[in-house]
């Protein structure tokens, strides 16, 4: 009897992601045929010559909905389309013909005298609209394309840029706010930063990346450096000195990932050699084929630090790093706010606008109040708020009240403190629920409810505010972070509310909120919801214990 054949399995290939140093150069999406045929950076040329004369009507649709980006431009959403629709419409449908421009503030630095500009071009330009961001950027609304030019202009002659503010390039480069200045920073990460500034921003090899890049630089763990793309943490190394930690791989969204330590100490002056290194490591074996696993956090989940470190080492860097140890992890986060002295005796004042909505005539006015108190120097932070420096002791309480006239208040409620907002539906395109605006309304309702256990909640309760599921607001490590989305209320009607991550953060609590399944809040809900938590928290915890740690113990019927 003959035995019957078999047919031999086949072994599955795994398909090609887009990876350019194994030869995948050919697009495989239209994002990535767009910046083949154009240099994203070339549509500069274009809005200065063509659509600034010709108006919204002339613009070139592969240039409005994508190489916009890579000078800071958005079309924001046209108002009266509710959240509902969001998904259901075609970009075109959505655009209004107005953009959001962002300010690139790399570091949070700002002189008074840029301050000032910033709020007499949103007076001008942007109908006084100025939200300072947690990425230290200031994002105007309301801009014609025909007024890009001169705003351009004005900012470039001062010492700012909206260049690569936004796209599939790197960033603003977050750094401390009181980098510098602070008496217990390990190392000044200003020169890196400048010098990755001077070297890299608006460079062709780097404005045509997988996905956007984010990179943080700070000598304090005050930049949120877990999740991004790139960070350098201020350590100390035993035999070397003051130098940096390096981190990969970290990102939000709607795939959170903590950053990995790769394990090297980088001292100061190699930061941007190695930090070239790293994105050129993303530009080259990044993954291309799928936005939505283009981000360098996927690379890393696949490869492990140790291979990401070799290939740096090996393939890029063309030397080995040195072995560091890990940086100290904060106590409690580090926001700035409130009065503290400086390292050469003057004092920073922290100050704290709800979610970080301002307007251009506040900045005017700061301005003004900062030199009146003598100081030349102010920092937005990426807790989106705003920290003055070099303030004289004698002039420290009439700068604080002076602050206060504004709205930006020194000694917040926890609420206020702790409060992040993303834009929200009012202006983008992406967003289901509205924010700002509820931002503001919980911290008002917060503080009158919640005005007898203050003296229980020892550190802010973070409460972050996202429009989607895109976490520009970082809700997955808030104490409270709301998602929005459409739900459905008792009455069975659709209407704005949230998806609830609980007990989320960084440094000791590094990790992400806690979902309870099924549980959703209706935007009315919302004052109640968050009031209720709280109080079963002071009512609950044990001495001395972090609201992430009672989450992370808590009964379910204590978070609903």
């Amino acid at each position: 009897m003959v035995p019957p054949t078999t047919t031999p399995q086949r072994t599955k290939q795994r398909r090609g992601e887009g990876q350019w140093a194994l030869g995948y150069r050919e697009p495989l999406n239209p994002n990535e045929r767009s910046k083949k045929d154009d240099n994203p950076l070339n549509v500069r040329s274009r809005i200065e010559n063509i659509y600034a004369h010709g108006g919204f009507d002339s613009i070139d649709p592969a240039d409005l909905r994508g190489r916009f980006r890579w000078y800071g431009l958005y079309t924001q959403r046209k108002p009266g389309i509710d959240g509902g629709r969001t998904a259901t419409l075609e970009p075109e449908e959505l655009d209004d013909e107005y953009f959001m421009l962002r300010v690139r503030i790399d570091g949070g630095r700002l002189t008074t005298q840029q301050l000032a500009l910033i709020g007499e071009l949103s007076q001008t330009y942007a109908r006084d609209t100025a939200d300072i961001t947690d990425r230290q950027n200031v994002q105007y609304h309301w801009i014609r394309i025909e007024d890009v030019p001169t705003i351009w202009r004005k900012l470039e002659d001062a010492g700012l840029t909206t260049m690569e503010a936004c796209g599939d390039s790197p960033r603003v480069v977050l750094g401390s706010p009181v980098a510098g200045i602070a008496e217990d920073e390990v190392v000044d990460g200003t020169p890196a930063i400048d010098e990755i500034l001077r070297r890299y921003i608006g460079d062709p090899r780097f404005s045509n990346l997988p996905r956007k890049f984010k990179t943080a630089i700070s000598g304090l763990p005050d930049v949120a450096h877990e999740i991004h793309d790139v960070a350098f943490v201020g350590v100390d190394h035993p035999e070397h000195g003051p130098g940096f930690d390096l981190w990969v791989g970290g990102g939000l969204s709607t795939n959170p990932m903590i950053g990995k330590r790769l394990g090297a100490w980088v001292p100061s002056d190699e930061v941007p050699d190695v930090w070239e290194g790293v994105i050129s490591v993303f530009r080259d074996y990044g993954y291309r084929r799928l936005r939505h696993r283009a981000r360098i956090k996927f690379l890393v989940a696949d490869w492990g630090p140790e291979k990401f470190r070799q290939v740096l080492e090996d393939e890029y860097l063309k030397r080995k790093l040195v072995d560091g140890p890990a940086p100290e992890v904060p106590a409690i986060p580090r926001d700035h706010i409130g009065v503290h002295r400086q390292k050469d005796g003057l004092y920073y004042v922290g100050a704290a606008p709800i979610a970080g909505r301002v307007s251009g005539s506040t900045l005017v006015e700061v301005a003004k109040v900062v030199e009146r108190a003598g100081s030349g120097r102010v920092r937005l932070t990426p807790q989106q708020k705003l920290v003055v420096l070099d303030v004289p002791e004698a002039e420290v309480k009439g700068l604080q009240a002076d602050l206060a006239k504004l709205g930006l208040q020194t000694e917040p409620s926890p609420w206020r403190r702790g409060v992040m907002a993303c834009t929200g539906i009012e202006f983008c395109k992406l967003a289901i629920v509205e924010t700002k605006a509820r931002a503001v309304d919980l911290v008002a309702a917060l503080e009158t409810r919640l005005a007898d256990v203050v003296a229980g909640v020892t550190e802010p309760i973070s409460v972050h505010i996202n429009g989607c599921p895109n976490s520009c607001a970082r809700i997955q490590t808030a104490d409270i972070g709301l998602k929005g989305m459409i739900v459905t209320d008792a009455d069975g009607k659709q209407v704005e509310g949230f998806q609830v991550h609980l007990g989320g953060g960084l440094g000791l609590d590094a990790g992400f909120g806690r979902k309870l399944r099924g549980h959703k809040v209706t935007a009315t809900e919302l004052s109640d919801y968050v009031e209720r938590v709280v109080r079963n928290f002071v009512a609950k915890r044990e001495a001395d214990e972090r609201f992430a740690q009672w989450v992370a113990r808590a009964d379910e019927g204590d978070l609903k």
